[in-house]
């Protein structure tokens, strides 16, 4: 019996297969702020070295109108001495300095400091009061990028839609992100002058995410100061554009590891045609194990295919990957549930006994299958027009064995059951006799029967021995 688990989706489209980049943008949050104080120069070269291809900074605006690179407005948290930043002026605020050693830094500084490094990138998030204070954050911004050429090194995010606005009119070109902690803040007036969004880990979803690129935004996701390297399990599996996170090598080593990767997209429902319990996984790239298996003859709906470091992966769902042996269509069930719970042997009449270490890769011969010693079929896989049965000692092309129907229930299957429910023309015809007697009964019946149907058997050994010359198969 099928697993009830299987919720059965009717496919509508022909399948739609490509495959498509699986890079995404690596950006250290403040730097590297688990390694080094954030946002001093120490901090973005950690994050720089760890493989960021952007580090992100925050910006306010002094007395005297100077951008300064703080995520607070009150350097207490950082500095140890509360000073607010657009009260004072900047020759005051750089007097204060980080556990490391380094002063607060205007935003021209960092300019200053990075600007023959080409590989050093920004994306800068003005924070600015409701009310849009202060107005003139944009236009210093614009000064400071045009007098040290950073048009191509930097994006801009920013919680204010109306920081945003005002630098999609003075800035066209340079990328604008809307970070919303909520999805209820994205709407239609936002989206036409953003050209992403930043999405709260907590809320983004691939269907969001999809949304998004259907409209032609990218989509990057950040996280709290407390992220945790552990979501990264799950993030990974996301088709994101990019991440803002405290853990750059961590991010990064994930992108490498993603890229190593080709993903296909396969919308289609399969069976798990195997007698050993799979383990599901968080992702296909550090087979981190959940408690959940996939279950003999248990079906799904798988999404994608991950190839990765020479195997595949089925996607089961969000964040659910397991090892796509085993996994064949729904349209080849009826006739693979034939094989399920049988045996095949090799009765030396077949052309070979060879067993593979993969099916299908005539490279991998590994052993050979005794002669008329039965084995359990452990493992079923279709590929193309070929059946390929995983036995105990690796695999072998059901055309080369004989197969003993099952007429027991095993695992919720009957072979010989199955064997009869199927049309004459599609049961398979390499069933061995010595075993499956029954499936020749005596017949009493005299009527003529064409000759054709005995190449139905043709895996059958018969011997024409004939004791008059005249004798010939073409009379019959």
């Amino acid at each position: 019996m099928i697993s009830k688990s299987f919720n059965l989706f009717k496919v509508s489209l022909a399948l739609l297969l490509f495959f498509f980049a699986s890079g995404f943008t690596v950006i250290g949050h403040r730097g590297d702020p688990i390694n080094a104080p954030e946002e001093t120069f120490e901090s973005f070269n950690k994050a720089f070295s760890e493989g960021a291809d952007y580090v992100e900074l925050d910006i306010h605006v002094s007395k005297d109108n100077v951008l300064v690179v703080s995520h607070d407005r009150d350097l207490q948290r950082v500095t140890g001495t509360s000073m607010i930043v657009s009260q004072h002026n900047f020759s005051d605020l750089a007097a204060l300095h980080q556990k490391n050693g380094e002063p607060i830094h205007s935003l021209n500084q960092v300019f200053e400091h990075y600007k023959n490094n080409p590989k050093a990138k920004f994306l800068i998030e003005t924070k600015k009061a409701k009310k849009g204070n202060p107005q003139n954050m944009e236009e210093l911004l614009k000064q400071a990028i045009d007098q040290y050429g950073m048009q191509d090194r930097v994006m801009f995010h920013s919680f204010s839609t109306k920081s945003l606005e005002n630098e999609s009119q003075l800035m066209p070109n340079i990328p604008r992100i809307f970070i919303a902690g909520t999805i209820k803040r994205v709407n239609f007036d936002i989206l036409q002058y953003v050209s992403g969004v930043n999405l709260s880990s907590n809320i983004v979803t691939p269907e969001i995410i999809n949304t998004m690129h259907f409209m032609g935004k990218s989509v990057y996701v950040w996280d709290e100061m407390n992220e945790s390297p552990k979501k990264w399990n799950t993030l990974i599996n996301m088709p994101i554009d990019g991440v803002v996170t405290n853990y750059p090598a961590t991010g990064n080593e994930y992108r490498e590891l993603k890229d190593q990767s080709k993903s296909e997209v396969l919308n289609q429902n399969v069976y798990y045609m195997s007698t050993h319990k799979e383990p599901i996984y968080e992702n296909p790239y550090r087979l981190i194990k959940t408690d959940k298996h996939v279950n003999p003859l248990d079906g799904y709906h798988i999404t994608n295919i991950v190839k990765f470091d020479g195997e595949k992966y089925v996607q089961l769902g969000e964040n659910k990957f397991a090892n796509a042996t085993g996994f064949n269509s729904e349209y080849a069930l009826k006739d693979l549930r034939q094989y399920f719970g049988a045996k095949a042997v090799y009765r030396n009449q077949q052309p070979n006994n060879f067993l593979y270490s993969e099916p299908n890769n005539p490279t991998t011969v590994i052993n050979r299958l005794e002669v008329n010693q039965p084995e359990q079929i452990i493992t079923i896989q279709k590929i193309g027009t070929q059946t390929w049965l995983k036995l105990k000692n690796g695999w072998i092309n059901s055309h080369n064995v004989l197969i003993q129907l099952n007429p027991d229930n095993y695992m919720g299957n009957e072979s010989e059951k199955s064997y009869y429910e199927l049309p004459k023309g599609q049961r398979i015809k390499n069933i061995d006799l010595l075993e499956n007697i029954s499936i020749m009964p005596a017949t009493t019946d005299q009527t003529l029967e064409n000759a054709d149907l005995i190449r139905d058997f043709n895996n059958i050994y018969v011997d024409f021995s004939f004791n008059h010359d005249n004798d010939s198969i073409n009379k019959i």
